[in-house]
């Protein structure tokens, strides 16, 4: 049986076998982030599908936006003679550096469609006037 041979060396012969995606996928998850200077305002979008609102976590600390989210799920299924139950858990943290002319009290954020968008309103900035210094 030609074919079993090669599917056993996968298996067992194979250096990868712990590259698979089971064993790395939780470590490995960062969802995607898109940032636009948009008028009077940056906008953060971060891709994170089939989660909820309450998973995530955002605050603003030391001039840092963190976001940061973890989500367990667990399954079980009971028949007759057997139970198979099934556990996940998925987290990530990303920092952004915030702006000088931004108002990190004015952060809004909102989650909808598995999109988590947080908009940071602009200030206007004013420079301070040149003043003549006068020799004495």
């Amino acid at each position: 049986m030609p074919g079993m041979k090669s599917w056993l060396d996968d298996f067992w012969g194979s250096d990868r076998f712990f590259d698979d995606d089971f064993f790395t996928a939780r470590s490995r998850w960062l969802p995607a982030v898109n940032i636009k200077d948009v008028n009077g305002s940056f906008e953060i979008e971060v891709a994170a599908p089939g989660l909820r609102k309450e998973d995530f976590n955002v605050a603003v600390e030391n001039g840092l936006l963190k976001i940061s989210c973890e989500k367990e799920e667990k399954k079980e299924e009971k028949e007759d003679n057997y139970t198979r139950r099934e556990f996940s858990y998925r987290s990530f943290n990303r920092s952004f550096a915030i702006p000088e002319n931004t108002d990190p009290d004015s952060i809004e954020a909102k989650y909808e469609d598995g999109i988590l968008k947080l908009r940071l309103k602009k200030m206007k900035m004013v420079e301070p006037e040149a003043k003549k210094i006068l020799i004495s």
